[in-house]
């Protein structure tokens, strides 16, 4: 019962860690992306375990996958807002106002 939750959480983890590798590759390092994925899958499979036995390099793959599902989750978080706050230019006052969610004087509540 308890290996088939691992591996549930396992499999969980292995999509969810793909995924955010997809969403941040760029055209241009598609290649990286698909060499990346290759190992990210390969070491899975060979630390696959089975009912009857138990590895402890599993355990360590499964922490070192959710920490860098999480690391890569929070590139991409960080990436999404740099995009939307950076610098373009001079902004007028309504602009920067509405940017953060402020009210001007004149403006209807």
């Amino acid at each position: 019962m308890a290996t088939a939750i691992r591996a549930a959480s396992s499999s969980r983890t292995l999509k969810q860690l793909l995924s955010e590798l997809k969403a941040i590759r760029s055209g241009e390092r598609a290649g990286a992306y698909s060499l990346a994925t290759q190992y990210i899958t390969d070491q899975y499979r060979r630390f696959e375990t089975t009912e009857q036995q138990h590895c402890r390099a599993k355990e360590e793959l499964q922490f070192t996958a959710e920490t860098y599902r999480c690391y890569l989750e929070s590139l991409r978080k960080l990436k999404e807002l740099n995009e939307s706050y950076r610098g373009k230019g001079e902004r007028s006052i309504r602009e920067t106002a509405d940017m953060v969610g402020f009210k001007l004087p004149h403006d209807p509540k």
